[in-house]
């Protein structure tokens, strides 16, 4: 049994333009980035050309002694308590010996940019006063060892010509440069005091208790609920305080900096005159307490609650020697706290920093 079909030749002839018109596709999608590649190899076939520099300074030890930074924002990520606000900063350094630092920061005047006392004002069924969160850190960095090593920067290459869309347009060159690198290792020791409010429903249901758990002096604890007056419905009842930290930290750093000036032929001036920082410490808070509940003229323990007094921290901080100039810092670890809430990332933006030397001593000749 034979069997015959009968195909229609247009099919033929269509699925071959097809199969023609998706090669054409294929071969200008291919030409046209073939064309890119070229005009951006000949761009810096035209534009890498070997570049001679003059050295105008490269002294990692002159830098300034004093740094005074205003923080226009900052941002934590905080287990307790979420928030973000303003902050100032101030750094010393005294010679190849050691560096001071001190550090505030609060919430900006809104509630709504600190979580727990935005959540307290609207709900909370207890008496206690929520607080604005604060945080205050001062210390100190002894150098252990302070000393030079030769070293490369990478310096942008840039014209005068290139300012603008002309910028955009092109391929940034940079150019090594030699230089040499000052670093610190350092001993840190500080000390840390900060107060927030804090969600202790949130707390209860983490630690397994309840507001029966939290009780006043006749051994009655907090109501489990209450019936809203206003719609008759019946509504937990939430409770809030607020967590007082006194701590030290200790812990070690490692700071790069590099203070180098350079005049290209054919370009702009190059600096490097940056100060980086990177830290770990070891968090302990002796005083860690928190405020005992006040509700119908009656005080209740917070004492069933656990706090963890022990943490630690990663960070970085960096800065740049000039007069007028910006900054940048973050951490991430676990701040002693509640139990379970102490996890926290922070990161803040320094601007303007101000920069002094300190020096205003001038020469004196007799005539």
């Amino acid at each position: 049994m034979t069997c015959l079909i009968r195909l229609n030749p247009l099919l033929f002839i269509n699925f071959e333009f097809e199969l023609a018109n998706m090669k054409a596709k294929y071969l200008v999608l291919a030409g046209c980035m073939m064309l890119g590649v070229q005009l951006v190899l000949a761009q810096e076939r035209k534009d890498k050309t070997a570049v001679t520099y003059e050295e105008l300074y490269d002294e990692p030890y002159s830098i300034n002694k004093l740094f005074v930074g205003f923080q226009p924002f900052y941002g934590e990520l905080f287990a307790t308590n979420m928030n973000a606000g303003f902050g100032a900063e101030v750094s010393y350094y005294h010679k190849e010996k050691f560096d001071l630092k001190g550090h505030f920061r609060k919430t900006y005047s809104s509630s709504f940019y600190d979580f727990n006392r935005d959540i307290a004002s609207k709900n909370s069924n207890v008496d206690n006063r929520s607080e604005i969160f604060n945080y205050f850190e001062i210390g100190g960095t002894y150098h252990f060892k302070d000393f030079e090593s030769a070293s490369k920067t990478k310096m942008v290459l840039f014209k005068n010509a290139y300012k603008g869309n002309k910028w955009a347009s092109r391929v940034p060159l940079h150019a090594e440069v030699p230089c040499k690198l000052r670093k610190i290792y350092g001993a840190r020791l500080g000390a840390i005091v900060w107060n927030s409010t804090t969600d202790i429903s949130r707390t209860l249901l983490q630690q397994n208790l309840t507001n029966a758990d939290i009780v006043n002096a006749e051994n009655i604890g907090l109501p489990l609920s209450y019936v809203d007056p206003v719609t008759f419905k019946t509504r937990d009842f939430k409770v809030f305080s607020n967590i007082y930290a006194t701590g030290l930290y200790v812990g070690g750093s490692m700071t790069w900096i590099r203070n180098v000036a350079v005049s290209f032929d054919k370009y702009e001036e190059g600096i490097d005159d940056g100060i980086m920082t990177l830290f770990f410490d070891i968090l302990y808070s002796p005083s860690l307490k928190m405020e005992d509940i006040k509700y119908n003229n009656s005080v209740y323990s917070i004492s069933p609650i656990k706090m963890s007094p022990v943490g630690f921290r990663l960070g970085i901080d960096g800065k740049f020697n000039r007069q007028l100039s910006w900054g940048y810092g973050g951490e991430v670890g676990y701040r002693p706290s509640i139990q379970g809430q102490g996890v926290f990332a922070m990161f803040k933006i320094s601007f303007p920093i101000y920069a002094t030397n300190l020096d205003y001593k001038v020469e004196s000749f007799g005539k």
